[in-house]
């Protein structure tokens, strides 16, 4: 099928098909960005959403996800703490929204938080919403459908667990969990009622069909936000040494996403600060949505220097006096 037709029927409600998803492979780069962002105009609007995270309790994490610094597995140069006290996730919480973002996530290491923790953080959610107008998200690990009934309840709108990888790939990144165990997370987070953001990281080591798999797979779980990470290797995790992907495979895989979810937030994540235009020519891609800011262990970008961009490109973002 021509690329233009294949687009005109997403935009009618179409859902392509595995193959034709693995025909954009081979398409033109240019067409294919240039119609990719067509779908998000079409489908989205204009709307840029814009979150921030802050790491509520960072390193001696008991998985090996080989990517990641806060393995205890690894080696690497990052500050370890145990959780943030309240006035401190507040505190930057209200920072975070004068800047201008609409969403708020509290991110903590660690398999999963225990009982007690959960109903520590409950409290801080509940505070949160008092004073705050924007919405809040959480990563806390894989909780279960109990502790996510409690999340919701005490202010949290939104659950983040990412699948990181197709189900093939991913015993290859990390052995200490299972794809099974992250689904099941968030089919448990759908039936609390939380919706699911759920991406993953480009650059492991995947091939192009592993994206186009997690994708599907996205697809099927129904998730509201795609985080799409780009791999920033880390000094002292497995994949230190990765080669990093070219530009243009990195714009070609987000294009493809949207040729697939054509209906969902497609975020730009961590390791954009890796490009000199700081992602944009990605999100002109067919991008939505981005988190701004510091990531957990790497330095990100300002909201306002992202405000400035989304802005120019044509996106309406939450109008903010920096005065």
């Amino acid at each position: 099928m021509q690329l233009n037709k294949l687009k005109e029927k997403v935009l009618e409600g179409y859902d392509i098909t595995y193959e034709e998803a693995l025909s954009l492979i081979d398409v033109s780069l240019c067409k294919l960005t240039e119609f990719a962002d067509e779908i998000r105009k079409e489908k989205c609007g204009n709307k840029f959403e814009l979150c921030t995270i802050i790491n509520a309790k960072s390193g001696r994490c008991p998985e090996d996800c080989k990517y990641c610094a806060q393995s205890a597995h690894y080696k690497t140069d990052i500050d370890e703490y145990d959780f943030l006290d309240d006035n401190t996730i507040i505190e930057s919480a209200l920072s975070n929204e004068e800047s201008g973002v609409d969403r708020f996530s509290i991110v903590t290491s660690g398999r999963r938080f225990n009982k007690k923790d959960v109903d520590k953080l409950c409290v801080t959610y509940k505070k949160l919403k008092k004073q705050c107008s924007m919405e809040f998200c959480g990563s806390l690990g894989l909780l279960d459908h109990e502790d996510l009934i409690k999340l919701k309840e005490a202010g949290m709108s939104r659950y983040h667990n990412n699948l990181e990888t197709s189900r093939r790939f991913f015993p290859y990144i990390c052995t200490t969990h299972t794809y099974d165990e992250k689904l099941n997370t968030i089919k448990d987070a759908k039936k609390a009622g939380l919706e699911i953001c759920s991406g993953g990281i480009f650059g492991l080591g995947e091939t192009m069909i592993d994206r186009i798999d997690m994708a599907f797979t996205l697809k099927d779980i129904g998730v509201k936000s795609v985080p799409i990470n780009i791999l920033n290797p880390i000094k002292g995790t497995p994949l230190q040494n990765n080669e990093p992907l070219s530009y243009d495979e990195i714009k070609r895989s987000i294009s493809i996403y949207r040729f697939i979810l054509p209906n969902v937030l497609l975020r730009l994540a961590g390791g954009r600060g890796l490009f000199e235009d700081k992602g944009k020519k990605a999100i002109e891609s067919g991008v939505n949505s981005a988190i701004s800011g510091d990531m957990l262990t790497t330095y990100g970008i300002k909201t306002k220097d992202d405000i400035d961009m989304v802005k120019s490109i044509g996106f309406e973002v939450n109008e903010v006096n920096y005065e």
